[in-house]
C-alpha cells in the first residue's frame, strides 16, 4: 500500500507570509508593553491559534478598532496585524488614518498580493455604468473585503446555478448598456468558475471577465483532483471553518468515493490503515500547518493495520435515536443534505434544522459545515435518513442555560412570543420565559411591542425537573445602570462641562439628567436676574450646557451651574448698546431722585429726575409708573462700576430742535416764492 502526501499541501505564500510576520511581531514585543493583536482569525486553525495565543497574541473584531484606536491615541503601544484574507476598506482607512497621527500604533498589512489584485480589479471596474460580480461565498472575509473596494453596483453569487437563476430574474438581469466584469474568490473552486463564465457569455458576450482564482489554489486542487481519481482513500486536513478546505474536500469526492475531513491526528488515533489498499493519498488546506500535516502523514503510517476500521465506521448502519454527524453537500429552500459516511444521506428539514421559521436555510449553513443531529428515520429503499438537528442543539443549548445562570452570565436572544404574564425569549433556540415585571415594560404597557427585538437577559430561576428557566431583563438594565454610574463617578471632576436634558423642577432648581446620573441646578444658578420659579428659564425637556460646581460622591450629590459670563445682563446690555444709542426701556421702581428702568432683562439703567422732562418735576411719579416702556437715550456707561445712565429729556430736546429746524426751512421756503 502506497501513501502518498500531495506536494501542494499546506500553507500557501501568502497564509505563511501572514504567519511568519505574526511570529515576528510577538517575538520583538516579548518582554516590552507592547500588544499584538490579529484583526479576525489569522488562520483557520484551532491548533495554530491555541499557538500563537500562547506567545500573548490577541484577536480582536472590528467592533474593537474604535476602542483599539482611542487605546493608541492615549499612548498605549499597540501593533495590528492584518490577515492574508485582508479586511473591509472602512477599517483599514480608520486604523491607516490612526497609524499616520500617533507612532503608538502599528499596522502590519499581510493581505495576500492575490487578494489585493481581486480588490484593484473591484475597484477599477465598478462604478460609471459598471457592473462587478464576484463568484464566492457572501460572508466570507476575503469577499468582504472585496465588495468594501466597490465603487457602485456589484453582486456576489455563491456558484453558477445562482448565477444561471439571478440572470434570469428581470431583477438583475437586465443591465441594459452598462458594461460588466467578473472575478473571482482566489480560493474559489475551479470548475465552478469555469462553468459560471459559460455561463455569462451566453448572456453577455462583452462581458470582461478577471482569472482571479489563486495558482498557488488551482494547483492545489488540480492535484488533489487528479490524486483522488487513483486513490483508494483520500484524507483532506483542514478546518471546516476554512474556505478552500471546504472546497478541496468537493473536489476530492468528485473523484474518490472515500474522503476523510480531519482537523488533526486526534481524528485518525487509534485507527490503521488496512495494507489491502493500494493507495491512500493526502492534502491539506491554505491555513493547514506543515506541524499537522506531518503528524497526520505519521499517525497513518504508523497505524496501518487498524485502519480499516475507519473504512468500515465510514459505511456503518444507521439506527434512529443514534446522534450522528455529517458535511452539508447540497442546501435547498426547505431542506439540506448531508454525508454521513453511510450507505445512506442524511436529510435535514427546515422545521428540523431550525426552529425560526422565518430563517434561510442558504444563510445559516453553507456546503462543507459539520452538522450534528439526531437520527428520527432510516429508510434502506430511498437511502435516505431523516435527521433533527433541534433535538440536539435543545440538550446542548439546555445545558449551556443552566451554566449561565450558575456563572451569572448575560445572554442574548430575540423576542419571539407575548404570552400570559410576559414574553418568550429564544435563547440558542431554547425557549425561556421573562415574566412582565422583569421586561422592563410598565405595569400595563404593551409587551408585543418587544417581539422581534433583541435583548440581553440573565437566568434568574432553574426548573431543572422540567427544564424550564426565568430570565431578566431588568437585571442586565440593572447592571449595565450600575456600571456606567460607576464610570461616571470614577471620571467626574469640577468644571466637567456636559449636555444634559431637564428631567424635572422643584421650587429650588432643576434636576438634569448627565447620562444616566442626575445632578441639580439651584435657581440662583440657572439665572443673572432674580427668578421665582426654574420654569421662568427651562422646562422639562430641554437640552442645557451645564457644568459641576461640585460633588459628594458618597451621597450621589452633583451641584451643577448654568449661567455663564456670556449670560450676564451686563454682557449682553454691552454687546447690543452703547453711548448715544436709543432704547425702548420699561420703568421698573421710582425714586426721589429718579426712576429706574430695565435696557435688557436683569440690567437696569437710571434716569435722573432732571432726565425725565423737560421741564421741572417735583418727582417722577409726575410723568412716570412702574410697568411703563417709554423711549431714551443711553446717555453714559459706567463700565467699571457697571452703571448707566439714561435720558428722556434728551430725546424731548432733540425733537424740539428739529422742529424749530423745520419751521425755519419752511419760513425761507415761503420767502422765496
Amino acid at each position: 500500500m502506497n501513501i502518498v502526501l500531495a506536494g501542494n499541501a499546506g500553507f500557501c505564500p501568502g497564509v505563511r507570509r501572514a504567519a511568519d510576520t505574526l511570529e515576528k511581531a510577538l517575538a520583538e514585543a516579548q518582554g516590552t508593553d507592547t500588544k499584538v493583536y490579529t484583526l479576525g482569525r489569522i488562520i483557520h486553525n484551532d491548533e495554530y491559534i491555541r499557538y500563537i495565543h500562547s506567545l500573548g497574541c490577541g484577536e480582536i473584531t472590528r467592533d474593537d478598532v474604535d476602542s483599539l484606536i482611542r487605546r493608541a491615541a492615549e499612548g498605549e503601544k499597540i501593533v495590528v496585524v492584518i490577515r492574508a484574507h485582508g479586511e473591509i476598506c472602512q477599517v483599514l482607512d480608520k486604523l491607516y488614518a490612526c497609524a499616520e497621527k500617533t507612532e503608538t500604533l502599528t499596522v502590519l498589512d499581510c493581505t495576500c498580493p492575490y487578494v489585493n489584485r481581486v480588490r484593484r480589479i473591484a475597484e477599477d471596474n465598478s462604478g460609471d455604468e459598471r457592473v462587478f460580480l464576484l463568484l464566492g461565498s457572501e460572508n466570507h472575509p476575503e469577499v468582504e473585503g472585496i465588495m468594501s473596494c466597490v465603487r457602485g453596483e456589484g453582486y456576489v453569487f455563491p456558484d453558477a446555478d445562482t448565477l444561471r437563476l439571478w440572470i434570469s430574474t428581470n431583477e438583475h438581469g437586465n443591465f441594459g448598456e452598462k458594461s460588466i466584469a467578473m472575478a473571482a474568490q482566489t480560493t474559489q473552486k475551479l470548475s465552478e468558475w469555469k462553468k459560471s463564465i459559460e455561463i455569462l457569455k451566453k448572456v453577455y458576450t462583452n462581458a470582461e471577465i478577471f482569472d482571479t482564482i489563486c495558482n498557488v489554489t488551482e494547483n492545489r486542487q488540480t492535484e488533489a483532483a487528479r490524486l483522488s481519481m487513483q486513490s483508494d482513500l483520500m484524507v483532506v486536513i483542514g478546518s471546516p471553518d476554512s474556505s478552500n478546505s471546504r472546497k478541496l474536500y468537493e473536489v476530492c469526492r468528485e473523484g474518490c468515493p472515500h474522503v476523510l475531513f480531519v482537523s488533526n491526528a486526534a481524528h485518525l488515533s487509534g485507527m490503521e490503515i488496512p495494507s489491502d489498499l493500494h493507495q491512500v493519498s493526502i492534502t491539506a488546506g491554505a491555513s493547514t500547518p506543515d506541524s499537522i500535516i506531518q503528524e497526520v502523514y505519521k499517525t497513518m503510517n504508523e497505524q496501518v493495520e487498524n485502519f480499516a476500521e475507519l473504512l468500515e465506521a465510514s459505511m456503518k448502519t444507521l439506527n434512529t435515536g443514534d446522534i450522528v454527524e455529517g458535511v452539508v453537500t447540497s442546501i435547498s429552500q426547505n431542506e439540506i443534505h448531508l454525508d454521513l459516511g453511510a450507505k445512506t444521506t442524511g436529510v435535514l428539514t427546515h422545521d428540523k434544522a431550525t426552529d425560526d421559521p422565518s430563517a434561510k436555510l442558504d444563510q445559516l449553513y453553507k456546503v462543507g459545515d459539520i452538522v450534528k443531529a439526531k437520527v428520527v428515520k432510516v429508510s434502506d429503499i430511498d437511502g435516505l435518513a431523516t435527521l433533527d438537528k433541534t433535538r440536539v442543539d435543545a440538550e446542548a443549548n439546555w445545558i449551556s442555560i443552566v451554566e449561565a445562570s450558575e456563572k451569572g452570565e448575560i445572554l442574548e436572544g430575540k423576542i419571539v412570543e407575548a404570552v400570559k404574564g410576559g414574553v418568550i425569549i429564544s435563547l440558542n433556540s431554547v425557549r425561556v420565559f421573562i415574566p412582565a415585571s422583569q421586561t422592563g415594560v410598565p405595569k400595563d404597557g404593551d409587551l408585543t411591542t418587544l417581539i422581534g427585538t433583541v435583548q440581553k437577559v440573565k437566568i434568574i430561576e432553574i426548573k431543572a425537573d422540567r427544564k424550564r428557566a426565568y430570565a431578566s431583563i431588568r437585571a442586565v438594565l440593572r447592571e449595565e445602570r450600575k456600571a456606567k454610574e460607576e464610570a461616571f463617578w470614577a471620571a467626574i471632576e469640577e468644571g466637567q462641562e456636559f449636555d444634559g436634558e431637564v428631567k424635572s423642577l422643584t421650587t429650588f432648581g432643576a434636576f438634569v439628567d448627565l447620562g444616566g446620573v442626575d445632578g441639580m441646578v439651584h435657581t440662583s444658578e440657572l439665572s443673572w436676574r432674580r427668578i421665582k420659579h426654574p420654569s421662568e428659564v427651562v422646562s422639562v425637556g430641554d437640552k442645557i450646557h451645564v457644568y459641576v460646581k461640585g460633588f459628594d460622591r458618597e451621597k450621589g450629590r452633583i451641584s451643577l451651574g448654568y449661567k455663564s459670563e456670556e449670560m450676564h445682563p451686563w454682557t449682553i446690555f454691552t454687546s447690543q448698546y452703547q453711548e448715544g444709542d436709543v432704547a425702548d426701556v420699561r420703568i421698573v421702581s421710582l425714586m426721589p431722585f429718579g426712576a429706574f428702568a430695565e435696557i435688557v432683562p436683569g440690567c437696569d439703567g437710571l434716569i435722573h429726575i432732571s432726565q425725565i422732562a423737560d421741564h421741572k418735576i417735583a418727582k417722577p411719579e409726575e410723568c412716570l409708573e412702574i410697568g411703563q416702556v417709554v423711549t431714551a437715550k443711553i446717555t453714559a456707561i459706567d463700565m467699571e462700576n457697571r452703571k448707566i445712565s439714561l435720558s428722556i429729556r434728551a430725546l424731548l430736546e432733540e425733537a424740539a430742535e428739529e422742529e424749530v429746524d423745520d419751521s425755519y426751512a419752511d419760513e425761507a421756503a415761503s420767502d422765496e416764492e
